[in-house]
């Protein structure tokens, strides 16, 4: 059985205020559809200071949608560690554990922008040091006991709900990140298919004498988008996927690994590389995916022809893919 999603970063290139909140509001209504239809989970991320609107809160959107839904898992994947306050972080996360009954996971990763920090007045510099503080903090804060923090005692409440604690995964794409979440006996959660780090990680569980495990994304993790004419979508919509891949890749310097990698330029090529597929429902039940991952609002996607591409996913494939 397929894992499906449902992904949101509510990026509008353009969009007036009034716009934007029709847009948060239908992803809401979105995800409340799709909690009915059996969709697993809604994902969500973090980036700042984009031009396009990109989502910045993903705990606050994350929240809304756990109160709009029942069933359905929220990922927040990830969050931007060193950009967060760790005290302050393990109160939301706790209390969105407690509103949720522990629906809510969240990736933490140390992100791929040196602009996100500037702009935080975080030092690029001490992005790791500061990610280490944040997971130890986060870990010794959910136990609800008293514990040392820069220096002083502090005890954060309320603890949440889920025992030992809600579930924390370290995300990235390098060696570090993996040993990181070998050492804290953390979930390591590449941001691409690296079956090298899998291996990595594995063998420094061993050597800390911790135990965890490998949420590995599949070789394929296409975006999709359903539709009865895809000729017709990409040459309507194309522009949207197109400017959310090219917003992607002037973010991703060299050595950055993410299941979004594309290097095209125009919407042909777009098309032809897959990364973004606009299929019918026929053909996304031929793809054989472990992950089906729906992508309604890419890019500024009008909200109507979301819906659309919803509708065809919950009653046309889900079904069929026994989800």
């Amino acid at each position: 059985m397929p894992v499906s999603v449902l992904r949101f970063n509510l990026a509008a290139p353009g969009a007036s205020p009034g716009e934007l909140a029709d847009r948060y509001q239908a992803a809401l209504r979105m995800a409340a559809y799709a909690d009915g239809h059996g969709v697993t989970t809604v994902q969500t991320e973090e980036h700042h200071g984009a031009e396009n609107n990109w989502l910045p809160s993903p705990f606050t959107f994350a929240g809304a949608v756990l109160g709009a839904t029942r069933r359905l898992a929220v990922t927040v994947s990830a969050a931007i560690g060193p950009l967060h306050d760790p005290l302050r972080l393990a109160e939301d996360i706790a209390v969105l554990d407690l509103l949720s009954g522990g629906r809510l996971m969240t990736v933490v990763g140390i992100g791929y922008r040196r602009a996100e920090y500037d702009r935080a007045g975080v030092a690029w510099e001490r992005r790791g040091r500061l990610q280490d503080e944040l997971l130890e903090t986060l870990l010794q804060a959910w136990t609800g006991e008293p514990f040392t923090f820069r220096g002083r005692t502090v005890r954060v409440t309320p603890r949440p709900a889920t025992s030992p604690h809600p579930l924390l995964l370290v995300g990235g794409s390098s060696e570090a990140a993996a040993r990181r979440a070998a050492r804290l006996g953390l979930p390591f959660f590449p941001s691409a298919h690296l079956p090298h780090l899998e291996t990595y990680y594995k063998d420094r569980l061993t050597e800390y004498g911790t135990e965890g495990w490998t949420l590995m994304p599949p070789a394929e993790t296409p975006l999709l988008h359903l539709s009865e004419n895809p000729d017709e979508t990409w040459a309507t919509h194309g522009r949207h996927f197109l400017h959310e891949a090219r917003t992607y890749a002037s973010w991703q310097s060299a050595g950055i690994h993410s299941v979004v990698h594309s290097t095209a330029t125009t919407i042909d090529d777009l098309r032809a590389e897959g990364v973004y597929r606009v299929l019918t429902p026929a053909e996304c039940l031929s793809q054989g995916l472990d992950n089906l991952v729906l992508h309604p609002l890419a890019g500024g996607m009008p909200i109507e022809e979301g819906w659309r591409s919803l509708r065809l996913f919950a009653e046309q494939v889900l079904p069929e893919a026994g989800a």
